[in-house]
Formats: structure tokens, C-alpha cells, sequence
């Protein structure tokens, strides 16, 4: 768990249900041996320190994106902020698209965002298939109990005989059969005597319910298919909705907290809970489900299938490009875990679907780095800016506070020189209205240095600017008496030529240029956006290292990191993690 405290959201109805159950004492009776178990393993354990316990279950067949960020503050922070812990608790239950690199991935991404599953000595880190056996022995006495039926029904049968909304199932024609011969067949599919899809294990509950996730329910599929942890030692699997509550009470979670999505199967999670208490494999108090509104963000879409299938057509660079919406993607970019966990907080805990726009994320993000950023300049679009009255061999140096609301932090220094680097955009032959950089005549102020006065630009035969010139005004340099007995409206920043260091700057934009790319029938890959990546040469300046991870303000242009993977200090390679304001407007 973290230790960080954090305000209370803007609103969190989880709050007042966590609290009014603490003050019910609704867990004063629950035991916990210090590990999962079914009650004869929890009975002889003793109550249960922790005052609630979450969980956050990811399914390791992808990375995370910024919709889990959501889920894994809520869930960590509640338990943290009620003195409880939160499992890390992976859903491997679909073993053909998970895979290891995605285990050691969410991992990782979790303890970057600043959270751990560390609990008074418990490492409370599990995976589902550590219950592939308990949760057998459960759906063995489940069906001796009268509970549960093997079918052999084709799965195009079990969906015509489900019903619909507004028409009742029918009845399998295994749904009778003796306990003996469900055992039987269980056994048989367990070890691989059938064939995928050829029969399954279903709840035998109501075919009529008005619900129809109440329609005797599948619990276990036939797949003959190696698991990254098991191997070949199963060849069926449990279905997510059976696991969800075994695994939840085997870990004797109090908040099984999900999105909107599993309101409807809620009544099935009640439902196998109290039948496994009255079988006596559970004890009370049973888990109980809690849904929220999951985090529906413009420009992204969060489905992992289209998201691998951006990966592998090629359309980003990886699961960690930073146009990509997961974790590992905007970590890279350059957003840090601090303005995940804030942007989760604006975004606040509810019941009600609703869109939140992308700036909104970026506006977290500059939030976070402005008081801590150190301030810097860069010229991301060069044209050469000649001092023609300045001398050719001299150089002095200008001086600019490190951060300007933190004099303590000292002052940076840099070179002023004959030859400058400028950008394109602070020159204009023909100045628009309102206009007040350079163009011939006019004079501005040098940030950090001299005012100038334009006095006209060199183009090529092509009729391309490619320099531009201007006189300084020797008695003006910021920080001196006579800086401000000359008053001019225009600020532009700058870098000696001279003295600048290199970089390749990645300008990143949103991924998608439709605010809602994959709704209805979308293809989301027409709405991709041609620009949200722009490679371009500039100029750093003088003194600026690019050590991987390294945040800087650029001036006038944006928050900028260096590449974790790409750069390095003798060749910077910088990402424009967000401008300094929204653009999409």
C-alpha cells in the first residue's frame, strides 16, 4: 500500500458504505489464517486485522491503460485510507491470450503509480490458477448438492434455449441428470477426454429469471489449451463470473468493488457465495459486490483487443508508445504517477456514466509539474536570428531562475552570442494584426538578455526566410539598470547557436482525432490522427542534460521529458509530454 495520504475525492459514495459497515462491526466475527483458503482453513485463523480488504484483479492479457489507473487508486486507496490492504490478484482463468510479460508488466505499473499489496508481514500477491483445485472441489459439491449439471448441449443450443429479454429459457435436457453422472463427466472433461466446447458445467438455478445472467450460468468451459502457470494440467476453466466470487471469499475480501458492466451479475455472485455458506466451504461475513462507473475518457479507446490490435498492425510503436493510453504508454510520454492519482481524484467515484474530456488529464498533468519542473528553454523550430552590431567572438552570460516560484533552487546560466537560434514563429515579414515579435522595424526584448530591433531577413533564391537580422540596444540586458528604460511588448526566447545542444524532439498528440473513435459501428482505425507524432530536430539550451526521465518546462512550449528508452545525455532524445494549454478546443 502506499503511504501517501490523499484528500478526499471530489466524491466517493464507497466512502459512506465502507464506513457505515465499520461502524456496524459487519466483520467483527471474520478470521483469517494469513493466507486464502476456504473456511477450513479460515476457522482456524484468527480475526482478521485488517479492517477491510480489496482487491484489484486484472486478467494478464495486456497491458494496463489509464481506465485501470481508476480502478487500482480506488481500490488501494480505500483499503489505505480504512486501515485495510488491497490484493494484487490476477484473473488468469483464460489461458490461450495471457502471458507473463503482461504479469510482469501490471506489476510494475502498480508500484510506479506509487502502490503495494504489502500487509503486516502478508504478501497478498495471487493469481486465480492458485485456485484451480479449491475451486474444482467447490463445482464437485455444488453438483452433489443438486446445485449444478454437466451439459452436452452445443454452445449454439445452450444460446437458443437461453431465451431472451422478453422470452423465458428452456430447460437442457441434461439439466436432470444424476449427480453421479455429472461427477463423472466433470472428471472426464477435467483430464481431456472431450473436446473444447463439447460440454460444460452450468449452475443449475432459474431458467425463467427475468435475469437472464440467472439462466443456469456456465462455470466451467472445456479448453485444451496450455496455461502460463498450470501448463497442461487442466483442461477446463472456470468461467470469470464463477471465479469472481470463489476467488473474492477464498481471500476473504469485504469490497469486491467492479464496474458497471457486472451489475447484472451480481445476483450470481450472491447467489454462489450463500449456496458454497451453505454447504459449509464458507464462512461468514461473505464478500459483497459494489459497482462504479468506469472512466470513459474522449480521444481513447480502452478496449484491450483493439489496443493489441494497434500493437501488432503496427500502428504505434508498442504497448508502451507514448500516444498509447496505457500506463506504460503515458509513463513514457511523461506523465507521472502523481498526476494519474490526482486526475483520478477530479474525476471522483459515482454510479452515473459520463464522458471525461482529455484535457482534463492534461490539465492534471501540468498541475503536477509546474511547481516542480525546472524551467528551461528550447527552440523546436529553428531560424537563425543575427545580432549584426553584436561582436563576433564575444559571448557573456545571461542568468534565469532554475524555477520562478522557488528562488531556492538557484539561477541557470547560459551564453548570449552574435548568432541565435529563434523560432520560425517569433518572425514575420509581414506581421498579421496584434503581432508584437519580430518583424522589420519592430523591437523586443530577448528573454534573459537584450531588446533587439528587427531590421530585416535574408531569403533564398526560393523566397524561404533563413535568417533574420536585428540590433541590440547595449545597455538593456535584463538585469541590469537599464533594463526597463526601454518598453517593448514582445518576449521571445532563444539559444546561442554557438552553445545549443542538439535533440530529437518528439511532439505527441492525442492517438485519435474523433473524440469518440470506437462508438457504434466505427472503424476506430479510420479515426486515427496523421499528426499525434511529429519527429523534428531542435535546439536545447547550453548546460541542458537529457538523463532519462528528466522533466523540463520549456518555456512557452510545453512540459518535455527525456525518453526513458531513447535518450541519453550525448544524444537527447526528448518526448513533449503536453503543452501549456489545451490546444483541442
Amino acid at each position: 500500500m502506499t503511504t501517501e495520504s490523499s484528500s478526499t475525492p471530489s466524491s466517493n459514495f464507497l466512502r459512506t458504505i465502507i464506513e457505515n459497515d465499520l461502524a456496524a462491526n459487519r466483520f467483527a466475527g471474520k478470521r483469517w489464517a494469513g493466507r486464502p483458503g476456504p473456511l477450513s482453513v479460515q476457522q482456524n485463523g484468527s480475526p482478521d486485522p485488517a479492517k477491510i480488504r480489496t482487491r484489484f484483479p486484472p486478467e494478464p492479457n495486456g497491458y494496463l491503460h489509464i481506465g485501470h489507473a481508476k480502478s487500482i487508486c480506488l481500490n488501494f486507496g480505500l483499503a489505505r485510507d480504512y486501515q485495510g490492504t488491497c490484493h494484487l490478484r490476477f484473473d488468469d482463468t483464460n489461458p490461450e491470450k495471457e502471458d507473463d510479460e503482461y504479469v510482469r508488466s501490471i506489476i510494475d505499473t502498480v508500484k510506479w503509480l506509487g502502490f503495494n499489496w504489502q500487509y503486516e508481514g502478508e504478501t497478498n500477491l495471487y493469481y486465480a490458477s492458485d485456485y484451480f483445485d479449491t475451486m474444482y472441489a467447490f463445482a464437485q459439491a455444488l453438483i452433489q448438492a443438486g446445485y449444478a449439471y454437466v451439459d452436452e448441449q452445443t454452445p449454439e443450443q445452450m444460446r437458443e434455449n437461453r431465451g431472451t429479454l422478453t422470452e423465458k429459457g428452456k430447460n437442457s435436457v441434461w439439466r436432470d441428470r444424476p449427480a453421479e453422472e455429472s461427477l463423472q463427466r466433470l472428471e472426464e472433461m477435467r483430464d481431456g477426454k472431450h473436446p473444447d466446447a463439447s460440454m460444460a458445467l452450468r449452475a443449475k438455478i432459474d431458467m425463467g429469471s427475468p435475469n437472464i445472467n440467472m439462466r443456469d450460468p456456465v462455470l466451467y468451459r472445456i479448453r485444451h489449451a496450455k496455461h502460463h502457470r498450470t501448463g497442461d494440467k487442466w483442461c477446463i476453466y472456470p468461467m470469470y463470473t464463477w471465479a469472481h466470487p470463489v476467488e473474492d471469499a477464498l481471500e476473504g475480501i469485504t469490497h469486491s468493488i467492479c464496474t458497471l458492466e457486472f451489475e447484472d451479475q451480481r445476483p450470481f455472485y450472491d447467489w454462489i457465495l450463500a449456496r458454497l455458506a451453505e454447504l459449509g466451504q464458507l464462512g461468514e461475513p461473505l464478500p459483497r459486490q459494489y459497482e462504479f462507473a468506469r472512466l470513459n475518457l474522449n480521444y481513447v479507446i480502452t478496449s484491450k483487443r483493439k489496443l493489441l490490435q494497434l500493437v501488432r498492425e503496427g500502428h504505434v510503436q508498442g504497448w508502451d508508445d507514448p500516444r498509447m493510453p496505457t500506463l506504460a504508454g503515458l509513463r513514457r510520454r511523461g506523465y507521472t504517477p502523481s498526476s494519474i492519482r490526482l486526475f483520478v481524484e477530479r474525476v471522483g467515484v459515482s454510479k452515473a456514466d459520463s464522458r471525461i474530456d482529455y484535457s482534463t488529464l492534461e490539465q492534471a498533468l501540468r498541475d503536477d509539474l509546474d511547481p516542480v519542473a525546472d524551467r528551461s528553454v528550447a527552440v523546436l523550430d529553428p531560424i537563425k536570428l543575427i545580432i549584426t552590431n553584436y561582436p563576433e567572438e564575444q559571448t557573456e552570460l545571461c542568468h534565469a531562475p532554475r524555477h520562478p516560484h522557488h528562488p531556492e533552487a538557484g539561477q541557470r546560466e547560459f551564453p548570449f552570442s552574435r548568432e541565435l537560434w529563434i523560432e520560425r514563429d517569433d518572425f514575420r515579414g509581414e506581421p498579421p494584426k496584434k503581432y508584437f515579435r519580430l518583424f522589420p522595424g519592430n523591437t523586443v526584448r530577448l528573454k534573459y538578455g537584450y531588446i533587439v530591433t528587427c531590421t530585416g531577413c535574408v531569403k533564398d533564391e526560393d523566397g524561404n526566410i533563413i535568417e533574420v537580422h536585428a540590433e541590440y540596444l547595449p545597455d538593456t540586458k535584463s538585469g541590469t539598470p537599464g533594463a526597463s528604460s526601454v518598453k517593448v511588448k514582445g518576449n521571445i526566447t532563444w539559444v546561442s547557436v554557438k552553445h545549443a545542444v542538439p535533440a530529437t524532439i518528439r511532439l505527441y498528440d492525442r492517438l485519435f482525432a474523433d473524440p469518440h473513435p470506437d462508438a457504434g459501428e466505427k472503424d476506430f482505425l479510420e479515426a486515427l490522427n496523421p499528426d499525434s507524432c511529429q519527429t523534428i530536430e531542435g535546439w536545447l539550451e547550453p548546460g541542458t542534460i537529457a538523463a532519462p526521465g528528466k522533466t523540463w518546462q520549456f518555456e512557452r512550449l510545453g512540459y518535455f521529458v527525456a525518453d526513458q528508452i531513447d535518450s541519453t545525455p550525448e544524444k537527447p532524445v526528448l518526448n513533449r509530454a503536453v503543452t501549456l494549454k489545451d490546444t483541442w478546443v
